[in-house]
């Protein structure tokens, strides 16, 4: 999901993006992890929780890119050139934006929701890394299955490499580090964003321009009231010794990892290769796994360190692969041209 409106932001500031994006992204788990420990706060709670704060901060940002078209298309022109929940980008057809939006919004839910309960069973560590590796996985196997895109010699070791990667985590592990509820629900945090970026590519094959801000913000509209019935049932308002902190946490995690990452992930996305982006985003598992093991204490065993090493290899093995593919593409419509 890339936002082509931010396609005058330079290579370098795009990258400088993407990469505080995926540093941000790799706290939201360990913020999760925190509220665990201080809170009896359910892991569909803590995410309903970031689909209203990330609702509220977005809705925000409309509205202030909203005025600064104003200012910039004159007062007579201001009311068609703003965004609009309403509305979706110009050349969209509105069959397509709503299977847009209802997709990510689902998609949204259940990639975080999973996210946070896999890092509530199984450690911030070994639940981010198992998300960010089998995402693009999921991805490539998906796009083979449902759009014919060939995975190529690279994607097929690249998936190969994954699996070994998880069954190292889940048969290796130990019981002590390594759930394999924890990481069963990993893996569907991971097809629910496979499923945000397919159905992003296979609506973007028939052409059109999209609002990825108005639409982040439809999805967590969506996911808002998608969650409200399990976070009643779960609690509201956990019971806590330290609700001053558990505030400030959620704060952090709609503000920080959500609001602002995403707004800073689609804006770089929108310049840099898909490939690229890919291999910057391992950020994300490197970072939740530093700060699991030096502020959480949590303790990565060989079989872990291994484990990881193979997702990571996998999803940077499908990064290369793709922009060779990519390469290859170029050079094809170059002489045919």
């Amino acid at each position: 999901m890339s936002n082509s409106s931010e396609s005058a932001l330079s290579v370098g500031r795009s990258l400088l993006y993407l990469i505080v994006a995926g540093i941000a992204w790799g706290t939201a788990g360990a913020a999760a992890s925190l509220i665990f420990r201080i809170s009896d706060m359910g892991p569909l709670t803590l995410s309903f929780w970031r689909c209203v704060g990330g609702l509220v901060l977005l809705l925000g940002a409309l509205a202030l890119r909203s005025r600064r078209r104003e200012r910039a298309a004159g007062r007579s022109r201001g009311r068609r050139a703003g965004a609009s929940l309403g509305r979706g980008a110009a050349g969209e057809p509105r069959g397509r934006r709503t299977a847009r939006i209802l997709g990510t919004g689902i998609g949204l839910t259940v990639f975080q929701s999973a996210y946070f309960a896999a890092v509530e069973a199984t450690g911030l560590a070994v639940g981010t890394v198992v998300t960010l590796g089998a995402g693009p996985v999921l991805i490539a196997v998906g796009a083979r299955l449902t759009m014919g895109e060939r995975l190529g010699r690279g994607g097929v070791t690249a998936v190969a490499g994954a699996l070994a990667g998880l069954c190292v985590l889940v048969l290796g592990g130990g019981t002590a580090e390594v759930r394999p509820l924890g990481v069963v629900l990993a893996v569907v945090s991971a097809a629910g964003y496979a499923a945000i970026t397919l159905l992003t590519r296979w609506l973007g094959r028939s052409g059109g321009t999209t609002d990825a801000l108005a639409t982040t913000t439809w999805a967590f509209a969506i996911g808002a009231v998608g969650l409200l019935p399990a976070a009643l049932a779960e609690g509201l308002v956990p019971h806590t010794g330290a609700p001053g902190a558990v505030l400030l946490l959620i704060g952090y995690v709609a503000a920080v990892p959500t609001a602002l990452a995403y707004a800073l992930y689609f804006a770089g996305a929108a310049v840099v290769r898909a490939a690229t982006v890919s291999v910057i985003m391992l950020l994300e598992p490197v970072s939740a796994a530093a700060i699991a093991v030096s502020v959480l204490g949590e303790r990565l065993t060989a079989a872990v360190v291994l484990g990881t090493l193979l997702l990571l290899a996998a999803v940077t093995g499908l990064a290369f692969a793709e922009a060779r593919t990519a390469a290859a593409e170029r050079r094809r419509v170059a002489v045919a041209v």
